[in-house]
């Protein structure tokens, strides 16, 4: 069967079906775009601010000589820290796949070398059993897909602690790897995105229902420390994610069509005193 294939419209990636190419799906991350982010604008700042005050003469120097360059080289810091944070999370991300598919992963770049060894020391200390990985959860209903990292089967003792040799209750679980400074909510509004959906798609294009889960849980990786939490994906939550899905159509399409043309237009090309005095 033919692959499912991603497309980008307007900064939104989107999800086209794989044998009705009509059929078009925003991903489940851009619609979680639609969440407010105040603090963004802050942290914004405060990047440029810093770079600023620890390249003051070479800011300057660099402002002598094209003052609109060194705007813009201020305006990326942002932009750019974010680009090398979301680069090492891909290439961790690859590494995990292979790590949790049993594939042998050999010496690393030093500034990965720490995730792959928190990796390593959580399928020690887990021993989870991998049931998918990189797959596309495709929803018709609502009209969303998106690539999950994984659906692991774990198992838990009666207190819900985690059992690596397998002795307690078996649970199925959406799992999702994180690299970033910390776990923040929206994961909870990710994963009950991808548990809720209609089907799994594999990379070849076939699709099988998706599975009844037991919970959900996040392994947050960071080059200092690791840990796995539990992470709610219940009606309540998904109904949050639903809110942000229709967000989406407004702001995507809804929001085009509401204000016509002009009934009446008028202009005005009078010129005041005041006007007249300021020339």
């Amino acid at each position: 069967m033919p692959r499912i294939r991603t497309i980008y419209r307007s900064g939104s990636r989107f999800y086209v079906h794989p044998t009705d190419r009509e059929i078009v799906h925003p991903g489940v991350t851009s619609i979680l775009g639609m969440l407010p982010k105040p603090f963004l604008q802050m942290w914004n700042a405060k990047m440029v601010a810093e770079l600023a005050v620890d390249s003051l003469d070479f800011i300057e120097s660099m402002a002598e000589r094209d003052r609109a360059g060194a705007v813009q080289y201020l305006s990326g810091a942002a932009r750019r820290y974010t680009k090398m944070r979301a680069d090492i999370g891909s290439e961790a991300h690859d590494i995990f796949e292979r790590l949790i598919r049993g594939e042998h992963v050999g010496r690393v770049r030093a500034d990965l070398e720490p995730y792959v060894r928190h990796f390593r020391e959580f399928m020690a200390a887990v021993n989870p059993e991998l049931v998918r990985a990189e797959d596309v959860a495709w929803s018709d209903t609502h009209e969303y897909a998106g690539s999950f990292d994984a659906i692991l089967r774990v198992w838990l003792d009666e207190r819900g602690k985690v059992t690596p040799d397998r002795s307690g209750t078996p649970h199925l679980l959406m799992a999702d790897w994180k690299t970033s400074k910390a776990t923040y909510p929206d994961v909870a509004l990710q994963m009950s995105a991808y548990a809720n959906a209609d089907f799994l798609i594999d990379p070849d294009g076939n699709r099988e229902p998706m599975p009844t889960f037991d919970g959900a849980a996040v392994l947050h990786i960071t080059d200092e420390t690791w840990a796995l939490k539990p992470v709610v994906i219940d009606d309540w939550v998904f109904g949050q994610f639903l809110h942000l899905r229709e967000t989406f159509n407004w702001d995507r399409t809804l929001s085009k069509t509401v204000i016509g043309k002009a009934l009446v237009k008028g202009s005005s090309t009078l010129e005041t005193g005041t006007q007249r005095r300021a020339m």
